[in-house]
């Protein structure tokens, strides 16, 4: 009896001890709950006053033209002439260590730092500027892209054409082969919208050689094409090479990088995607994207599948089965049908709050998102099934409800009071700040405005004003917003201009050779303590095209070590006084020199 009693005794003793720790286990997952809700809620206030802290200490005396930055001069070497066509986070020698499945291998996979090249990426053998703008469009220099595959593979369907020393492009497709005007004059007779400025951002995922896109820059529409570093070889370095808007991109796992409500339309024609599989999440990503009220256009299987099945090697029941399948899909997702003809098929995304409060059922499927998944956030972000919901409180940010272009330009959309700050005079300050300095930026780089110039970055913008003030040049700009900053993007997709989230400790998604113009203001201020600056500058000189330019808006302080590094990439620079000729800031205008790889260049 006393062993019983010292037993269960002895089990007491055991629980109060248990007690305490579990009360400790408990009292620590809440105080981590607390914590995180508080960094999640203050994120975006602490971020800010880490930019307002750095901005004040590259701006005190320490900090001025007369402490600035001294670092050694410094030489690169060249790459391997293999590394011509280098696209460090997408790099085809990195496939294999990552999986097939969904194709996570075309996703972005940048090498850690120990295996970043600093070594200066050389032209292919034969490389010359690239032909100007608008002549570009039609043709370009066969040993600027010198790829054969798809010359071979593509030319029946008039995709391109090599003749001597020049790629054409015909205007076809594989499922316009005959011209791609016929095949969007069809497309604007069944969606209006697209003549009189209500559609202005388009998205071409699986874009060719941007035939599409190229053709609807004449019609007031400007789209961005989409293509992942695949068999089919440079698609998106094509279509720059042409001076249309382009990036490497892949649907996938991972969210694209734009916000939630950027583009008014989005197109597919054959682009391969299969879109009623894995529970349908590569349409509910086009459905984040799609702004309210926007247009969804397939062409290709199995639309028109009557008359083309036998061309796709299957039979009339697999593809009556794929359409009412993809159909159900697009109905749960609230899309509605709004015109087919033809090999032309169109869905129109709602913007009755109605259809999607019926999504949130337990056992609906795709359901409404839950408020705490953030419909913008797109950098490294997984995939999420489930439909974002229209925002009630915006009554002027869909697709027929948001100014027509060019007039949305220069009204401030509703979405700019997401912004710390936004408003609509900060908007019209901005834009006339830009004003200002595109003019000075002409005297000092006369290249702007001329044929020289069409593929431009704005590595760091804010609002787009760079882009608005230059909107009526002949040149098209890519809006860059740091994946660190203040979530601007949204405003510069409703102005009707086109972006991207980015990081510039990485790679950007784009080939060697493809921007002329380059523009920063204030990068360094803002990322050197995250980034270094020697790896960004070297990634401006990959993506940077031979006699390109960049225009380099800094502090002061910096500019003595920026210039020393693009020094030793072979640029030619020069500084310049800011509009407003003061001493903080300077600007350094620099051009990249054409160089060939030499014969003993190395095998970095």
């Amino acid at each position: 009896m006393k062993q019983k009693d010292e037993k269960n005794q002895s089990q007491s003793d055991r629980a109060l001890k248990i007690i305490p720790v579990t009360l400790l286990v408990f009292a620590l997952c809440g105080l981590s709950f607390y914590l995180g809700g508080i960094f999640c809620s203050e994120k975006s206030l602490l971020e800010g006053k880490i930019v307002q802290e750095l901005s004040k200490a590259v701006s005190s005396p320490e900090y001025s033209a007369e402490n600035a930055l001294q670092i050694k001069s410094v030489t690169f070497p060249e790459c391997s002439i293999n590394y011509q066509d280098y696209t460090p986070c997408t790099d085809p020698r990195r496939w294999k260590k990552y999986g097939y499945r969904r194709l996570t291998f075309l996703e972005r996979h940048c090498p850690p730092l120990y295996e970043r090249k600093e070594c200066l990426v050389p032209p292919p053998v034969g490389y010359k500027p690239p032909i100007r703008w608008p002549k570009s469009r039609k043709e370009c220099w066969y040993r600027n892209v010198p790829y054969d595959w798809i010359n071979k593979q593509k030319s029946n369907q008039n995709w391109l054409k090599k003749k001597g020393e020049k790629f054409l492009f015909p205007g076809g497709g594989t499922m316009f082969p005959k011209g791609v005007g016929a095949y969007v004059n069809l497309m604007q007779d069944l969606i209006p919208e697209m003549r009189d400025g209500t559609v202005r951002t388009a998205i071409d995922t699986g874009c060719g050689v941007a035939s599409w896109g190229g053709d609807l820059l004449d019609r007031g529409i400007l789209t961005l094409s989409l293509a992942p570093r695949d068999n089919h070889e440079a698609q998106v370095q094509f279509a720059l090479e042409r001076g249309i808007p382009a990036i490497l991109g892949v649907i996938s796992t991972q969210r694209l990088p734009f916000p939630s409500s950027s583009f008014d339309m989005a197109h597919c024609s054959r682009c391969l995607i299969p879109w009623t599989e894995f529970g349908g999440i590569y349409l509910l990503e086009v459905h984040r994207i799609l702004r309210p009220g926007g247009f969804w256009v397939l062409s290709g299987p199995p639309i028109n599948y009557e008359h083309r099945y036998q061309g796709w090697n299957t039979t009339i029941e697999e593809q009556r089965a794929a359409l009412e399948k993809l159909q159900d899909l697009l109905t749960s997702m609230c899309f509605t049908v709004y015109a087919t003809q033809d090999d032309i098929a169109v869905w129109q995304k709602s913007s009755d709050i109605g259809c999607y409060e019926k999504l949130t059922g337990p056992d609906v499927y795709p359901a409404t998102c839950d408020d705490n998944i953030e419909p913008d956030a797109a950098w490294y972000t997984p995939l999420r099934p489930c439909v974002i919901s229209p925002r009630q409180k915006l009554k002027r940010s869909s697709v027929g409800s948001l100014p027509k272009w060019p007039q949305r330009l220069n009204i401030a959309p509703e979405r700019i009071s997401d912004v710390p700050g936004g408003s609509g005079n900060a908007l019209k300050r901005d834009d006339s700040k830009w004003k200002m300095r595109a003019q000075h930026y002409k005297k000092i780089l006369p290249a702007i405005g001329t044929g020289k110039i069409r593929n431009v970055m704005d590595m760091n913008t804010v609002y787009g004003g760079l882009a608005a003030a230059l909107i009526d040049n002949p040149l098209w700009v890519m809006n860059v917003v740091s994946s660190y900053s203040a979530n601007t993007l949204p405003v510069v997709f409703d102005r009707g201009l086109v972006g991207t989230y980015h990081d510039w400790c990485e790679a950007f998604s784009t080939y060697p050779r493809t921007y002329d113009l380059l523009h920063l203001d204030g990068l360094f201020a803002a990322e050197s303590h995250r980034c270094h600056m020697k790896y960004v500058l070297l990634e401006m000189d990959r993506i940077l095209r031979p006699e390109g330019h960049a225009l380099i808006q800094e502090s002061s302080y910096f500019m003595d070590a920026i210039e020393t590094i693009a020094k030793g990439m072979r640029w030619n620079c020069h500084k310049e006084d800011t509009e407003n000729s003061g001493e903080k800031e300077k600007i350094l205008v620099c051009q990249k020199t054409l160089w060939y790889a030499s014969s003993t260049n190395s095998t970095r």
